[in-house]
């Protein structure tokens, strides 16, 4: 493994990625990106922009086409599919807007489950998730079945289960996109929380508000990435028309 040192816990040096086809559709252009250790960053975009195929690059779900991705200094372009996978399960956290848990299991349990594959003992793994449900405001609900949990509530045990093996950051894609308002809110305010406590945090986001929320605000226009100011924002969106040429992203 080829390693540097770890100024920054996410590196994007000229990476691109195109996807075969006839024509071939490049998803992403060429980019370079840093994200500091304990930065929020708000990723926006409409669909078919690239968004989602950024998201994949930075949580190791895709290979770039070019450049060269560090993580925590690490040259992630050297590693095997076996070593990608290991890093992706040890220093990314990923939370989606599907929640993707077992319904018919508790909170605790959906959340202990994420750690079968460590080293850790049974009675370490159970005290472990217990923290981590008391991270988002949810050990008084761990022994109770997903299936009778709100949206938000079940969103937090997903925070909670990405947070289980001590990620370098949280990778969320559209966290609040099947929540209501006042729902959404609960779950950004723990996603605040734990970012005001040290964590590195990127959130992609149709929602113009929940962008504005970050440190910093990224847009995705065209396969082009760029970095925009708070009253930049809802102009630059309002700009960006998703693609009808048929070249969407790939989810």
């Amino acid at each position: 493994m080829s390693v540097v040192t770890p100024d920054a816990v996410l590196r994007f040096e000229a990476v691109s990625r195109t996807y075969p086809g006839s024509p071939p559709v490049t998803a992403l252009r060429p980019c370079d990106l840093v994200i500091e250790r304990g930065e929020y960053v708000t990723v926006v975009g409409p669909s078919g922009s690239g968004k989602s195929s950024l998201l994949n690059l930075a949580g190791l779900l895709d290979r770039p086409t070019s450049g060269r991705y560090l993580l925590d200094g690490l040259d992630t372009g050297a590693l095997s599919e076996g070593e990608r996978a290991a890093v992706r399960g040890r220093r990314i956290g990923f939370v989606f807007q599907e929640f993707h848990l077992l319904p018919q299991r508790t909170a605790i349990d959906n959340v202990t489950l994420a750690q079968l594959y460590t080293q850790r003992g049974r009675v370490a793994r159970s005290r472990r998730a217990a923290a981590a449900l008391e991270r988002v405001r949810l050990a008084h609900r761990a022994r109770h079945l997903v299936s009778r949990m709100s949206g938000g509530e079940r969103q937090r045990v997903a925070i909670a289960r990405a947070l289980i093996n001590d990620p370098s950051f949280l990778l969320c894609d559209e966290p609040t996109g099947n929540l209501d308002t006042a729902t959404a809110a609960t779950v950004l305010e723990a996603i605040a929380r734990l970012h005001q406590a040290g964590l590195t945090v990127i959130v992609a986001t149709h929602d113009i508000s929940v962008a504005a929320g970050g440190q910093r605000r990224l847009l995705v226009r065209d396969g082009k990435l760029s970095e925009l100011a708070v009253g930049d924002l809802a102009q630059a969106v309002a700009q960006s028309p998703p693609q009808t040429s048929g070249a969407t992203e790939p989810r």
